[in-house]
């Protein structure tokens, strides 16, 4: 029988880091609390992705906390006899949110196209009114603004960042940032267009079944060449890479 993991660890999926811990929440305001660092949200595309990219690897290997965000990673720390819940990185996102606005937490948004972030300013000032936000921009600005937007960003001194620039871009820039950063800094991929009402996530019985991936191929074709990965990634886990 599979042993439950009920202290934080860390161990390796293909080589990559992925952290281990009964409640990821209590473990990611610790961290805050403690001197911040980055969150990294692990499913089987970005351990394919890393194992391919250099700069994506090297940025989850020095994050302070990599969650085991999609149902492969699960299975595959399973074959590891290590039984742990999937974590998705929206919930805990949103998660940190509400302890953001609870603790008084500062706050930072980057990412998303202008209108997915005007969208999602909106919805915040109703469901998280007291929300601290001190910084916001969206992800579709040109090279020559990101260094202002940077030091704009790190001037507010933000507590808590949610950077929506997709991988592996969100996780190279805030690695890229560690030296000037403080707080938590944590890459949500999606979660600010699902936030803001444009795209929705999988049915609860989807999540359930642990096909959530079928539903976002769905709703965007495109994925579909991203999606070979999960075959690869399963693959090698069985042949015990």
């Amino acid at each position: 029988m599979a042993a439950t993991a009920t202290d934080h660890q860390r161990t390796r999926v293909l080589g990559v880091p992925v952290d281990v811990c009964p409640d990821v929440l209590a473990r990611a305001v610790a961290l805050q609390a403690d001197s911040g660092g980055q969150i990294v949200t692990l499913n089987a595309e970005m351990t394919m992705a890393a194992l391919a990219d250099p700069a994506l690897g090297a940025a989850i290997e020095t994050a302070s906390l990599v969650i085991p965000d999609g149902s492969g990673v699960v299975w595959a720390l399973g074959r590891q006899r290590l039984r742990v819940r999937r974590s998705p990185g929206i919930e805990l996102a949103w998660s940190l949110l509400e302890t953001a606005q609870q603790l008084g937490w500062r706050v930072a948004l980057v990412g998303a196209s202008p209108a997915v972030m005007e969208a999602l300013l909106q919805r915040l000032d109703v469901q998280l009114p007291r929300l601290q936000l001190v910084f916001h921009a969206h992800g579709y600005q040109s090279a020559e603004a990101w260094p202002e937007l940077e030091r704009q960003l790190l001037q507010a001194r933000p507590d808590l960042v949610l950077v929506a620039l997709g991988v592996p871009r969100q996780e190279t820039w805030v690695a890229g940032l560690a030296p000037r950063r403080s707080g938590l800094w944590m890459g949500v991929g999606g979660s600010f267009d699902v936030w803001a009402g444009v795209k929705q996530r999988a049915p609860r019985w989807m999540c359930r079944l642990q096909i959530e991936w079928l539903y976002r191929l769905v709703q965007e074709p495109q994925r579909w060449r991203r999606m070979l990965a999960l075959p690869a990634f399963a693959w090698a886990v069985l042949k015990g890479g």
